[in-house]
């Protein structure tokens, strides 16, 4: 499983980050399309998840995350793909 960052930001005052997440089987795919509870979909061979977060929570407000933005970034990849490895588990 590969998951990459593609988007993140600020919309409708809601801080969000979109998680492309690609070499998974379409039975990995339709298990985490139907069991999360955040916004997802199916587009292809990639998994597409989008999270929003209270500002307390967000990972990239911090000002040293503005002058790490890439590590913040790479930790934030391996969280979620442990989260999904996880959940992965319950299949």
């Amino acid at each position: 499983m590969i998951v990459s960052i593609t988007d993140y930001g600020k919309t409708d005052d809601r801080n969000f980050v979109e998680y492309s997440v690609s070499d998974l089987t379409l039975n990995q795919m339709e298990f985490l399309n139907d069991n999360l509870d955040e916004e997802t979909e199916i587009d292809g061979n990639l998994f597409k998840l989008k999270m929003y977060f209270e500002d307390r929570l967000y990972p990239f407000q911090s000002d040293v995350a503005q002058f790490r933005m890439n590590d913040f970034i790479a930790r934030e990849e391996i969280e979620m793909n442990m989260f999904l490895s996880s959940f992965l588990e319950d299949m």
